[in-house]
């Protein structure tokens, strides 16, 4: 299926490792031209030179999607080099599962704050775009009480009561907001790869809650996010797509 991707231009934070690579793989696999961000600026200059190598317009830049100058200073020289911007997909997680004030405030920062000033830094693009979309990644900790309950797992259920609130609030301009929210998913150098090697117990728990028997793949999440970004998904616009073969058991409405 060609999802009408051809030229379009995409921002992706987090681009470099898991979910955010794959998403920016299969955005670009499609023809869209992207920027990437993450913390480490070599990361961004292997990844930006691979992307570009599928004969794309790929950029990039390190930024800390906690600093708020920083985030809105890439999305500006994204724009520019990108010559507008027609897909949002704010991926990055500070992942803090921890109890502590710190971990609720690194996880507003990061995982709330971040998707809002992503929105709010692009949305002059957006508004100038001929099919704009925004993506946020949520989770299923955040559909349901997990290991994760806590700052994780409540950020996660917030950014998608955000992104629904502003998929209400920007359909009427043809702007659509969606989120992904996506189940236990492994790869080298990810979460559930360190918790395999330091907590194998915890690992082989979560891994025999899924009824298919495994873990899903970052490009399996990435096919759902590039699906809902592209004009093939042009009315659907405040869904939550749930991709986790079937672990949670609750009945989404």
């Amino acid at each position: 299926m060609d999802l009408g991707l051809q030229g379009k231009r995409a921002l992706v934070t987090g681009g470099t490792k898991g979910i955010g690579r794959a998403i920016a793989e299969a955005l670009t696999d499609e023809g869209a031209n992207v920027s990437i961000c993450s913390r480490n600026a070599e990361d961004v200059a292997a990844a930006v030179s691979e992307l570009e190598a599928k004969g794309v317009k790929a950029c990039g830049s390190a930024v800390d999607v906690g600093d708020a100058e920083a985030l809105r200073s890439w999305v500006a020289s994204s724009a520019e080099e990108l010559g507008g911007i027609d897909i949002v997909v704010s991926n990055v997680s500070a992942l803090a599962i921890g109890a502590d004030e710190e971990s609720w405030n690194q996880s507003f920062n990061v995982d709330m704050l971040g998707a809002v000033r992503l929105v709010e830094a692009s949305m002059p693009h957006l508004e100038a775009s001929d099919s704009p979309s925004i993506v946020t990644i949520s989770s299923v900790s955040g559909r349901e009480i997990d290991f994760a309950a806590g700052p994780y797992g409540t950020m996660k259920a917030a950014l998608v009561h955000y992104t629904q609130g502003i998929a209400n609030q920007l359909a009427g301009q043809g702007i659509r907001a969606n989120s992904v929210s996506p189940g236990n998913t492994y790869f080298e150098g990810g979460v559930w790869n360190q918790i395999k090697d330091g907590d194998p117990e915890l690992y082989e728990t979560a891994l025999g809650l899924n009824p298919t028997g495994r873990m899903g793949t970052p490009e399996e999440m990435a096919a759902a996010v590039a699906f809902l970004a592209s004009p093939k998904a042009s009315f659907i616009t405040g869904s939550n797509l749930v991709v986790d073969g079937a672990l949670t058991r609750g009945v989404q409405f």
